[in-house]
């Protein structure tokens, strides 16, 4: 009977072995979505073709924003010299504009919003592409992108950054006609 455990406890542990040699073979990485977001080129790109193309309407609307102000703190002043019904008219136009400004506001805010996830779904996009490269060259088992604690030896943000920025540099010189 001794024997019989014996033999079946050191089966257990050649198997625990075997379990743990299995597991070290297995290769985790994980990378930071926000830090690609924020370190990539194409992504600063991204960010900088969303500002330009939006920069003049966002003027537009601080410009009307403190139209309104001025023309708030103008009624403020000059109420007590107005007559009701002028005061009334001043109100009733100036809650207009408001209500003006509140709406192209929030149209702006979705148009940018829209423009925004289509440019960094590109980005995600392409991240992926790198991601699964560098996964596939290094022989990783499993790639996360979210995790709430990650040890910093399996980030491999830094390499997906690296290689998008390289191909970035390098992708627009291969396009243009005097690669050709």
């Amino acid at each position: 009977m001794k024997h019989i455990l014996r033999v079946a406890f050191l089966l257990g542990l050649l198997g625990a072995c075997a379990l743990a040699a299995h597991a070290q073979e297995f290769r985790v990485g994980f990378v930071n979505t926000d830090r690609i977001f924020r370190e990539a080129n194409t992504a600063k790109a991204a960010q900088a073709k969303l500002e330009q193309e939006f920069s003049k309407r966002e003027r537009e609307l601080v410009d009307i924003g403190n139209g309104l102000k001025t023309a708030s703190e103008k009624l403020e002043r000059d109420a007590p010299t107005l007559s009701e019904s002028q005061r009334a008219s001043r109100q009733k136009n100036l809650v207009d504009q408001d209500r003006d400004f509140q709406r192209k506001r929030r149209e702006f805010q979705e148009d940018l919003n829209a423009r925004k996830n289509e440019e960094f779904q590109q980005v995600l996009e392409k991240a992926n592409r790198i991601v699964k490269q560098v996964a596939e060259a290094e022989k990783y088992d499993l790639v996360l992108q979210e995790a709430v604690y990650i040890n910093p030896k399996h980030d491999i943000t830094d390499k997906v950054i690296k290689t998008i920025n390289a191909n970035s540099s390098a992708s627009p010189t291969a396009g243009s006609p005097s690669a050709k």
